[in-house]
């Protein structure tokens, strides 16, 4: 898929996603869970932005092959296309995301930045701003 085709919205029901279970579900899998995490998000931003912007495969490859230094870059990258969604569905611009997900992901705290990110996600889906 090109990345000026259009992307559907995800639904609802597969795009909030809890906080302290998908945190828990990190812990437990000592961090497996974080990537299938990762997946999701890219997929629902997608469709918030209704283009293709995220890959997850270039994501993994990027980050493994730079030991994990793509993945902060990644998180300012899905910090700013969450304020591009924000202002797109007409919800609160958190304008400091990107600069608290990049500092936050440079000293190891992902986990932090996920749960954050996803909090964002969750509140433009509970505006009732977003239709499939």
């Amino acid at each position: 898929m090109s990345q000026s085709e259009s992307v559907p919205v995800v639904s609802p029901d597969e795009a909030k996603i809890s906080i302290v279970k998908a945190v828990i579900l990190t812990v437990v899998t000592c961090g497996i869970y974080n990537i299938f995490w990762t997946y999701k998000q890219m997929n629902v931003v997608n469709g918030l932005l209704g283009r293709n912007q995220f890959s997850f495969g270039r994501w993994l490859l990027l980050t493994l092959i730079t030991c994990g230094i793509y993945h902060i870059y990644y998180e300012y990258i899905m910090a700013t296309a969450l304020i591009e969604a924000q202002k797109k569905y007409g919800t609160t611009v958190v304008e400091s995301l990107p600069t608290t997900s990049i500092i936050l992901s440079f000293f190891g705290l992902v986990i932090m930045v996920d749960a954050i990110q996803q909090h964002e996600i969750n509140k433009i889906y509970e505006s009732g701003k977003v239709t499939s």
